[in-house]
């Protein structure tokens, strides 16, 4: 087994963290995507998608996607749990899992690779309007996010889940495009701070 990583990148780091709370040690084969690797025949081959994490299992099998690769480990090892356990928390996760990839992390990606010139070569065409487009969505998240974190301890409930991973995951990313979140969301920093002191952050 081998997990496909890029030290930089959010997704990957949305696993190695999943894999720190689940104490599950894969060996990780570094891509530079910089450097284009994940554009390489040899990557394509692995995945035509190009696009990193991926996972090879022993067999060959490759599985991208990195909530698919979270949910792999979650079913060879259900606990700790991080995608709940009854079937109003498993809706409840999976509703905010999607809540913060759509409306987060993706405007967060979008004004990176669109605004930042450094991204040109994955970012083809870069489109600087739509960059600047995703600005005021990321901070209207942040509104709506703090207002729910007022009425309980993490981002989908009273656990943590795969639904923080993907939270502190892209708001720390946010010093990528220079953003902060802003002093007001008091209960964003509340929540930043008890998650950031999990061991699992280092990874």
């Amino acid at each position: 087994m081998k997990l496909y990583d890029s030290s930089r990148a959010p997704n990957p780091r949305r696993v190695r963290i999943f894999l720190a709370e689940k104490g599950i040690a894969v060996p990780l084969a570094p891509v530079d995507l910089m450097k284009l690797e994940h554009k390489s025949e040899a990557f394509t081959r692995l995945n035509p998608r190009q696009l990193v994490p991926a996972l090879e299992l022993d067999d060959g099998t490759v599985i991208s996607e990195t909530i698919a690769i979270c949910r792999y480990f979650e079913a060879l090892q259900p606990e700790p749990n991080l995608f709940g356990r009854t079937p109003l928390e498993q809706a409840m996760v999976e509703m905010w899992q999607r809540r913060v990839e759509l409306e987060l992390l993706l405007p967060v990606m979008s004004v990176l690779r669109h605004l930042n010139p450094a991204m040109a070569a994955l970012e083809v065409p870069q489109v600087p309007a739509w960059g600047e487009a995703n600005k005021p969505r990321i901070s209207a998240f942040l509104e709506f996010l703090n207002t729910e974190l007022a009425e309980r301890a993490f981002v989908a409930g009273a656990h943590f889940t795969v639904a923080d991973i993907t939270a502190i995951v892209t708001i720390d990313f946010m010093r990528a495009i220079r953003a902060e979140v802003p002093e007001h969301l008091t209960h964003i920093l509340r929540w930043r701070n008890v998650v950031s002191q999990r061991p699992s952050m280092k990874a």
